[in-house]
């Protein structure tokens, strides 16, 4: 799996730190009945939102993991428009692109 260079530097930097914060985003996964893909693609709503390219791409990333297809990723992101905005939306849809480019499912 792809990881950015500042996030490796964290990993090396603050191993600890980071275990313990992918322990939590475990619990929070395990606590609800969502499964993978719908929690994945949430996340993707919520990266949406945050207008972070790192995390949209991410989390782009890991819904094509969990089965996401790029036609429910496209939506994810296009339901986006009325809540965060047409520059916000148009944004995502890029990164997430970038991502559906790079990491073409089979059909």
């Amino acid at each position: 799996m792809y990881f950015p260079k500042p996030y490796e530097n964290f990993s090396e930097k603050f191993p600890k730190v980071l275990e313990h914060y992918q322990q939590l985003g475990k619990s929070c996964r395990e606590e609800g009945p969502l499964d993978e893909k719908c929690q994945d693609l949430i996340k993707l709503g919520i990266a949406i939102g945050a207008n972070s390219r790192g995390a949209v791409m991410s989390s782009t990333r890991k819904a094509l993991a969990s089965g996401a297809t790029p036609d429910e990723i496209s939506h994810s992101v296009l339901l986006s428009l009325t809540t965060t905005g047409f520059p916000n939306m148009i944004a995502a849809m890029g990164w997430a692109n970038e991502v559906l480019e790079k990491y073409p499912q089979e059909k």
